[in-house]
């Protein structure tokens, strides 16, 4: 009864936050851009390693923004690329491409994107990935939302373009939840959670909180520790947007080992928050989700506890299913909802495994082996 009477508790625990994060995103007002015309210089840094595949597309896509050219400026950083990155990037001469030559570091995207800052000469500085595309709107849908919320830092939405295949069908859901609880905890301000494919902050912010000066020895984090940086220094200034025309889109893994390795690497910087805010929730989630490993294991003993698992199970999806169509909605992607339920059980397996090997295990990202 002292097992079922935890495991309760964290259920109920859990359900709360969920309903939680459901009814705060349903909170967030949809953004409408004003007329006003834009002023503000705008650099774009994308920091990027073996994106010869993708970077065509994302340079082509910010080319046809709507933005005005003359406030605007593009720079990629190449991380050390071993193909044809940094060749294909040269041939688009409205892009400012710089090479990163830095070895023996842990993080190499903090330091591409702070090599990037250091060359950019906009206020505003907007980041986002080599394999992501961006909508014509994007940057004048962030730069209004900029001058009308006074933010120094804003959160906007990623979405995974995904094919058909299992793994990417269950990461876009993955990313899609993840997406909809940042939303919700940026607007009411109960924690720290980004994206780095599609972040915006002023340049002065970021060299008013030394950039990464602290947590540079970190492998990941360029933007989820940046920005609790930034929210320290600058309270009650950040802000999410809510708006389609702000979506940027990235590309999917393709495999089970790289998504695990995406992922694990996701949850490397768990205890490396100094916002305990989200450590909480995170324990909470994962301390959850191991309890039907738990239940699954004492039913050897009772089979009372395989029938616990399976309600839990059930409640769970019941609980997660509302919040799932409020996103699902936003993002263009109710057709992914009669899967939710069939992948309940590898969800669940996913996040003991990436949780467990986040934090004594080692990823391999970008050719490179990360303890």
């Amino acid at each position: 009864m002292v097992l079922t009477g935890i495991i309760t508790a964290l259920f109920i625990t859990y359900a709360l936050l969920i309903i939680y994060y459901w009814q705060s995103w349903k909170s967030i007002p949809v953004f409408q851009p004003s007329q006003h015309p834009p002023s503000t210089k705008i650099s774009v840094i994308v920091p990027a390693r073996n994106e010869e595949i993708h970077i065509e597309a994302l340079l082509h896509s910010i080319n046809n923004q709507t933005y005005p050219k003359e406030l605007l400026e593009i720079i990629v950083v190449d991380d050390n690329s071993t193909d044809n990155t940094a060749s294909l990037t040269l041939q688009f001469s409205f892009v400012k491409l710089i090479s990163l030559k830095e070895q023996g570091i842990n993080s190499h995207k903090k330091k591409a994107i702070e090599t990037g800052v250091a060359a950019a000469s906009g206020d505003l500085i907007i980041t986002t990935d080599a394999d992501c595309m961006v909508p014509p709107n994007w940057l004048l849908t962030i730069e209004n939302f900029y001058k009308k919320t006074n933010a120094v830092f804003v959160v906007a939405p990623v979405d995974i373009n995904c094919g058909s295949s299992l793994v990417q069908v269950f990461q876009a859901m993955d990313f899609m939840v993840l997406q909809g609880i940042t939303g919700a905890s940026v607007y009411k301000q109960v924690h720290s959670m980004c994206n780095g494919a599609n972040l915006a902050y002023e340049r002065k912010a970021f060299h008013a909180v030394n950039g990464f000066m602290g947590i540079d020895h970190i492998a990941s984090g360029d933007d989820m520790l940046l920005m609790y940086k930034i929210e320290k220094h600058f309270t009650g200034r950040i802000q999410y947007l809510k708006s389609k025309n702000a979506i940027v889109s990235t590309q999917p893994v393709k495999s089970w080992t790289a998504f695990f390795n995406q992922r694990i690497r996701w949850a490397s910087k768990a205890d490396k928050y100094d916002d305990k805010r989200i450590f909480w929730v995170l324990l909470v989630v994962y301390l959850f989700n191991l309890s039907f490993i738990v239940l699954l294991v004492a039913g050897f003993w009772s089979a009372f506890y395989w029938w616990a698992a399976l309600v839990l199970l059930i409640a769970k999806t019941l609980v997660e299913y509302p919040f799932l169509i409020s996103i699902s909605s936003f993002f263009n992607k109710k057709y992914m909802l009669p899967y939710f339920a069939f992948l309940q059980p590898l969800h669940i397996l996913y996040t003991i495994i990436a949780g467990w090997l986040g934090k004594f295990g080692s990823y391999e990202w970008k050719g490179r082996r990360v303890k």
